[in-house]
């Protein structure tokens, strides 16, 4: 009669064919359901834009229509490329882009913002548009470069954060004479685009060496993802010379 105190020496019983094959059905979804939300996400938005910029073209200078007629193909037989509207939209921006840097084209600009500016409900609406659009896409010192660890919302709690930028103005002036503030944004889980803006003296504020991308990660998994070290990637060849052969 086995005790409570015997030790069971008996090899430990192998999983059943249910249980294996739930487990490799797991670790197969684990690896497509990335793989297939991706090309589903691509697909739907490039299919979006598609169905945006076409209508908009003449149909004699229709992208499916040439594509016909250089191949010799019956007029007929309905065609459909995915993906020819949003070259046409890259063409396209690319080009008023262009202009845009041009003398001609921020006069252009100027003046459509003064006509812009001077009506009531559109202006609100614009404005509010380019400052998000400036934000997003302007490749300039405004972007995130940096994150860093802020102890908010108060003494011993820590929080990841960006450093977006230096305090300017009259926040700089009125907030802390006695050394430089920093603007700190303090992303949400698991929704990173959205957040507080705080601002901390720059003595109080402590720099990562991870990267914007992996610090995002680490939010967006509510920390489940970690990004490697990189002190123990660098003293990995000091310690463990043969850990790479």
């Amino acid at each position: 009669m086995n005790t409570p105190f015997d030790i069971n020496t008996s090899e430990p019983r192998r999983p059943g064919l249910v249980a294996r094959l739930r487990a490799s059905f797991l670790t197969g979804l684990v690896v497509i359901a990335p793989v297939g939300l991706t090309i589903w996400l691509i697909w739907s938005v490039v299919g979006w834009i598609d169905g945006f910029v076409l209508p908009l073209v003449p149909q004699a200078y229709h992208p499916d229509r040439m594509l016909q007629d250089f191949l010799g193909l019956d007029p007929d037989l309905q065609i459909n490329v995915r993906g020819l509207g949003v070259v046409i939209f890259l063409i396209f921006t690319i080009i008023v882009g262009w202009m845009a840097k041009g003398i001609i084209g921020r006069s252009l600009i100027r003046f459509a913002e003064s006509l812009v500016e001077r009506t009531p409900v559109v202006r609100t609406v614009y404005s509010g548009i380019k400052q998000i659009s400036e934000t997003i896409f302007a490749q300039s010192e405004r972007s995130f470069e940096t994150a860093c660890l802020i102890e908010y919302p108060r003494k011993g709690i820590w929080a990841l954060g960006f450093i977006s930028t230096m305090a300017k103005g009259e926040v700089a002036a009125k907030s802390d004479s006695s050394g430089e503030m920093v603007s700190v944004f303090v992303p949400t889980t698991p929704n990173p685009t959205s957040g507080f803006l705080l601002f901390f003296p720059k003595r109080d504020v402590i720099e990562l060496d991870m990267s914007v991308e992996d610090a995002a990660k680490l939010v967006i998994s509510a920390g489940l993802v970690y990004p490697p070290d990189r002190s123990e990637k660098s003293a990995l060849p000091d310690a463990f010379p043969d850990a790479r052969s």
